[in-house]
């Protein structure tokens, strides 16, 4: 099961840019929930989940994993898994390489990295990919890889940017419906990057839509939908916006 997470006032700022700042950014996820994130372009988002990997310095606020501060926490100590929206796979690794890498950095003996690699790729329906080269997979296979690779450590909590973001219409939802089921399988607290407003209906428990680094509104999903608080919110849901 995932930990509950808590985003106490975030802030994020840098010099000289306005675009992609965080304003007192609060929210609070109970374990296994998963929180879908929309705003406009430039509004915010992808900040977001950095500054809750720790690849973006605070200049306010705190971020709770488990009731534990870990806003002065290295990233690779966080216990958070993030899947960027480009994959970031090794080209020169084949699946079992990627997947395995991070786990060889945790030390993990080679049976036991074995063990997970072929665990993952089963949950992920690649059983049997081990050896395939990266480069030859298709973008919906390379997005698993992805994903099994960043479960593999058993994080506490999951971060996606964009999952889906590289993939056709057709392929964006059938990996759509079996993302839900999985993330449902596996009960682990998420938050996930989206500009597909079709996508973040079907997978978001709660919904926070973000806009110029601030928060317009949060709550549940049927709530949010059903009772936006303003027509700009509105329009932000029945559009999408793009990164």
């Amino acid at each position: 099961m995932g930990a509950p997470l808590v985003l106490d006032a975030v802030s994020v700022r840098f010099d000289g840019a306005a675009a992609d700042r965080l304003h007192s950014v609060s929210l609070s996820l109970s374990p296994g929930e998963i929180c879908v994130v929309l705003g406009s372009s430039g509004g915010g988002k992808t900040t977001l989940l950095r500054a809750i990997a720790g690849l973006e310095p605070l200049a306010g606020g705190r971020v709770l994993l488990d009731g534990v501060d870990i806003s002065e926490v290295p990233p690779h100590r966080r216990r958070i898994g993030f899947m960027f929206q480009d994959h970031a796979l090794f080209p020169h690794l084949d699946v079992a390489g990627n997947i395995d890498f991070g786990l060889r950095m945790a030390g993990l003996r080679r049976a036991d990295r074995r063990e997970v690699c072929a665990r993952m790729l089963d949950l992920v329906g690649l059983a049997g990919f081990e050896r395939r080269s990266v480069t030859e997979l298709s973008g919906g296979e390379r997005q698993r890889v992805a994903l099994a690779r960043t479960l593999a450590p058993e994080p506490s909590l999951l971060l996606l940017d964009e999952p889906m973001g590289s993939l056709d219409r057709v392929l964006r939802e059938q990996l759509t419906a079996e993302l839900g089921n999985l993330l449902a399988s596996l009960d682990l607290t998420t938050v996930l990057v989206t500009h597909d407003r079709t996508e973040a209906f079907a997978l978001a428990d709660r919904l926070l839509v973000l806009d110029a680094g601030r928060v317009l509104q949060e709550g549940p999903l049927a709530e949010v939908i059903g009772h936006p608080t303003d027509a700009h919110v509105a329009a932000l849901l029945g559009e999408g916006s793009g990164d």
